[in-house]
């Protein structure tokens, strides 16, 4: 009785044995589990990838990086960091500028909506010489003019980050009396009956 009692357990586990080495082998063979498997290979190829196209700048004088986050947090800083403090007084010149063209702009702007709104109220003697087409048309301009001159300032700001950028990355390139530059006169011969006069520009190394 035992012994048929043992036998037939090992009859039912037999299948479920089986099943489960063929579900296994089926996993293995499944398609999508081999895309999920190569899924994981390309990224973590690409991540390998990405950390080697990484710019060095371990080689240059300046790290343009650094230079242009100072330059963002304060303008002129990345100038400052990259030797050419120079450019400090012609960019706060510039932003100065700016920035009061942009108050005076706005100024005439909010005098002739003031007038404007005054005009639709009955009240004509801020520009009594001025119908109310020519009050739109003076506010429609100061205000075009306000608004360009504040695009101009974050073009200003845009022209400090890029000018650090790139003083940053020019900090490895070699200039030194070994190098010369020099025109000289040159003759030249297109045809067999033709020549013709020119300068060549020479770079020499000493």
């Amino acid at each position: 009785m035992n012994a048929s009692f043992s036998d037939t357990g090992s009859k039912i586990k037999t299948p479920w044995i089986s099943l489960g080495l063929l579900l296994f082998v089926f996993l293995l063979s499944n398609p999508a589990f081999s895309q999920e498997e190569e899924r994981g290979t390309e990224k973590t190829d690409s991540l390998q990838q990405e950390k080697k196209e990484k710019p060095d700048y371990s080689s240059l004088p300046k790290n343009p990086k650094k230079a242009t986050i100072l330059s963002a947090i304060l303008p002129g800083a990345g100038q400052v960091y990259n030797g050419k403090a120079w450019k400090v007084p012609l960019l706060y010149a510039g932003f100065m500028t700016d920035i009061y063209f942009i108050g005076y702009n706005n100024k005439r702007y909010q005098t002739f909506r003031t007038a404007l709104f005054a005009y639709d109220d009955g009240d004509q003697s801020q520009f009594p010489s001025l119908n109310r087409e020519a009050l739109v048309r003076n506010v429609d301009y100061w205000r075009q003019n306000r608004d360009l001159v504040i695009l101009l300032l974050g073009a200003i700001y845009a022209l400090n980050l890029i000018d650090a950028n790139v003083d940053a990355h020019l900090s490895g390139f070699n200039i030194s009396d070994d190098l010369t530059l020099k025109f000289e006169p040159n003759v030249g011969t297109f045809a067999a009956s033709s020549n013709s006069m020119g300068l060549s520009l020479k770079l020499q190394f000493k």
